[in-house]
């Protein structure tokens, strides 16, 4: 990779700070300990297909302590054409293989950032490495097929920055198993050859293309959803923001601004504590830092740092038809101070079955060109019986409702029960600007 004598490196044309730049956010997803009940809620409830199992059972060798750890299965999710923008895999039988965070509050398996190109995920390895930045590994993986490099953040969770991931179309399968024979290890020689030219080998030994995984769900598609009947009545349209607890706010802010390139659209303070909110192109933020100080505060559990994880749905009317539709099926929706949640008109919160927060959202406040969110006038403030109501009568709230009524969440196989402050009056929180589903985590002891 070209730099200058400043010091910047030749992007795509254009010169840069570093060697690569993240265009979105890509795909996120969670180890947990009872994979198939969680795949419940984030398949026939939300509505991710899955585009291939794996089985990380067999890479345990020792078969007498691979009969300890349960099933080894994990499953590779998506909601539109990317092979993947959400994976459960078994926490237990990772943990076990090694090679991730002791921390038994990182629950979360990677946030993945997509950059433009090969050059960018092999320059951004070597840069990375020059600064010192742990490295889990780099290559490519399959399923998915996409070129990656896994950096650690200060908190020890994984990011990945990666380039080409494999497309399913509207036939539903992905590639067969004969498709992936080029998965590295390492960091590749670059040019590498097209996926197109790895298709067309594969086929000249007689490759089927029906032969991949095709998900089919036996669910009634009874619900009008924007003029198309769907399973569920509403859709995901977008993953993201991502919201972590962490340690040290400044320590996470450096590794996501000064390596990972994000800017700084907003922060907060909110009772004291000093909340970042960071974007990678025109949305407000794409990840959130909140202090680990705040989260005992919301009542939220400590058993992991994710705060949140979202999914942007198609409108509002779809975000209210959502929260109708996971109360109906016994998921616990929560209401969290929309201070926290700068950006987003409308959010909701849904507890997952391991205690974690997905937030549902429809609308984002776009970044201006200066670089400042854009502002909006006249903001309304949620209201309760017609009053207006305190952060901090918000937050007592919250936590007055959870204690002691569910016992303690156990992560990933607790029942989930319905408790819906937010429904309410017919009312769904507000923040700025745009409809979100999160997943949350909330005390119940």
């Amino acid at each position: 990779m070209e730099g200058s004598a400043a010091k910047k490196y030749n992007v795509s044309g254009v010169w840069l700070d570093r060697p690569f730049k993240i265009r979105r956010l890509g795909h996120f997803g969670f180890n947990v300990k009872d994979v198939e009940t969680c795949l419940k809620f984030y398949r026939d409830l939300l509505g991710f297909s899955i585009s291939d199992p794996i089985d990380f059972g067999a890479r345990v060798k020792d078969e007498e302590v691979r009969k300890t750890l349960g099933s080894g299965i994990g499953y590779f999710m998506r909601h539109g054409s990317d092979h993947h923008s959400f994976v459960l895999f078994p926490k237990r039988v990772l943990d076990e293989l090694g090679g991730r965070s002791g921390r038994e509050d990182v629950t979360i398996n990677q946030i993945t950032w997509q950059v433009g190109s090969l050059r960018e995920v092999t320059g951004a390895e070597e840069w990375l490495r020059n600064l010192d930045n742990p490295i889990r590994r780099s290559g490519r993986d399959t399923p998915g097929s996409n070129w990656h490099v896994y950096p650690f953040d200060p908190d020890d969770n994984i990011n990945e920055l990666y380039y080409g991931i494999e497309q399913i179309g509207w036939d539903g399968y992905s590639k067969p198993a004969v498709f992936r024979q080029r998965g590295f290890q390492q960091t590749p020689d670059l040019p590498q050859m097209s996926e197109y030219d790895e298709v067309q080998a594969a086929l000249a030994e007689g490759a089927d293309l029906t032969s991949g995984t095709r998900d089919i769900v036996d669910l009634e598609p009874r619900y009008d959803v924007g003029g198309i009947l769907l399973p569920r009545p509403f859709k995901i349209v977008r993953i993201g923001p991502v919201r972590l607890f962490v340690d040290d706010v400044d320590a996470a802010l450096s590794f996501y601004r000064d390596r990972m390139g994000m800017r700084v659209t907003e922060e907060v303070t909110y009772e004291g504590h000093r909340c970042v909110f960071l974007r990678v192109n025109t949305e407000h933020h794409s990840m959130a830092l909140y202090p680990k100080a705040l989260r005992a505060e919301l009542g939220l559990s400590e058993h992991s740092a994710c705060m949140a994880f979202g999914l942007q749905v198609g409108g509002y009317d779809q975000l209210r038809n959502a929260m109708s539709f996971l109360q109906e099926n016994g998921v616990e929706i929560r209401h969290l101070p929309p201070e926290l949640f700068p950006g987003i008109d409308y959010s909701a919160f849904a507890l997952d079955p391991t205690g974690t927060r997905s937030s549902s959202t429809t609308t984002w406040n776009r970044s201006a060109g200066t670089g400042s969110p854009a502002r909006r006038s006249g903001a309304r403030t949620p209201q309760a019986n017609g009053r207006k109501r305190s952060s901090r009568s918000r937050i007592r709230s919250v936590v007055s409702r959870s204690s002691g009524r569910w016992g303690r969440s156990d992560t990933l196989s607790s029942v989930y029960s319905l408790r819906s402050p937010l429904l309410a009056g017919g009312r769904i929180k507000r923040g700025r600007r745009f409809p979100f589903l999160q997943t949350v985590v909330i005390e119940s002891s």
